[in-house]
């Protein structure tokens, strides 16, 4: 049996952490044949419901789950980690503003780096899904620097990938695994771009696949205008209202996804994921930022050679002066 793999999950006592660890443990984002070791970082008040979590995990008997260490201090919990899932952050109270917003998580976010650049294991990855969450992965990446190269802090667009795949699939009245090619451009965020330029349905452009359910191509432009790509943005705001809590189990599903494909290979197939600007399509480099991405098991790669019309092009660019508005704000507050 392959040596285990340290897994650490920080805010581990609360939603998503919760719903992140028993089907890590389970085996569903690393393969049932790949054990793991989890460690769970909390902040002192949330000590005990990562504890409760731990002794539900030893209840569970996984048979690829060989241990549970929890702690409040980062260098502890990312000592030899090899792949980290960074959940918790401080969330937009009422009346703040976003350099407020952004400096908060730089002093979460900032010390985990520098923990996981001293102490990880040295083909560490990191994963963050705490908002705002391209940003939070840039102050991450710096502050591991240069002990970890900057490409191995991605941030998850995947749950949006998946809410646009999942409105697709709907609309078109067939499976999520026939939509293939949706790709999510620029920030987290409102701003976010989600494209259908370059998907398929049942191996047909939805494009045409649309326009041929809603009567025409100009009904199918209008639909993804009006209503496709606002729900897939404001998907988060709309399961608050409903549901009265945030997305918890759909945002775990997609960072077990997200892991899953990049240390498993997408199989060639394309999706989702906010990765480190080298320049691609013009993203001002070092920013973090959603592409179209596939993976051989060795990381993301950014898709490229795809053509954006003007209408995407604005949209994308939108997306991008915004994810650059938070690096400079975070760069006036000293942490980059």
């Amino acid at each position: 049996m392959a040596a285990p793999t340290t897994v650490t999950i920080t805010g581990a006592g609360g939603q998503i952490g919760y719903a992140l660890l028993f089907r890590i443990a389970a085996g569903d984002m690393l393969g049932p044949g790949r054990p793991v070791r989890l460690r769970l970082l909390e902040i002192p008040q949330g000590m005990r419901a990562a504890e409760g979590a731990a002794l539900e995990l030893q209840d569970c008997a996984f048979p690829m789950l060989h241990g549970v260490e929890l702690s409040d201090d980062p260098r502890v919990a990312f000592d030899g980690c090899g792949i980290a899932l960074l959940v918790g952050a401080r969330p937009r109270g009422p009346g703040m503003e976003r350099a407020d917003l952004l400096a908060a998580n730089a002093g979460i976010f900032g010390p985990q780096g520098a923990a996981i650049g001293a102490v990880a294991a040295d083909d560490v990855r990191a994963v963050v899904v705490g908002n705002p969450a391209n940003t939070n992965a840039l102050i991450a990446a710096a502050s591991a620097a240069p002990d970890v190269p900057a490409d191995r802090f991605t941030a998850l667009t995947r749950l949006d990938h998946n809410r646009a795949v999942g409105q697709l699939a709907q609309a078109l009245d067939a499976r999520p695994d026939d939509v293939r090619g949706v790709a999510i451009w620029g920030n987290h965020s409102a701003t976010q771009f989600p494209d259908v330029a370059h998907a398929t349905v049942g191996g047909v452009p939805v494009i045409d696949a649309l326009a041929e359910r809603l009567g025409g191509h100009e009904a199918a432009v209008a639909w993804l205008d009006d209503v496709f790509i606002p729900r897939v943005a404001k998907r988060g705001a709309e399961i608050i209202e409903v549901r009265g809590s945030s997305s918890v189990a759909s945002a775990a599903n997609a960072a077990i996804e997200h892991v899953r494909d990049e240390q498993l290979g997408t199989g060639g197939a394309t999706t989702s994921a906010a990765v480190v600007s080298r320049g691609e399509y013009g993203v001002p480099e070092g920013l973090v930022c959603s592409y179209p991405v596939t993976s051989d098991g060795d990381g993301y790669r950014v898709v490229e050679g795809l053509t954006l019309d003007r209408r995407a092009h604005a949209r994308f660019a939108a997306s991008v002066d915004e994810l650059v508005g938070e690096r400079d704000a975070v760069r006036a507050l000293g942490v980059l």
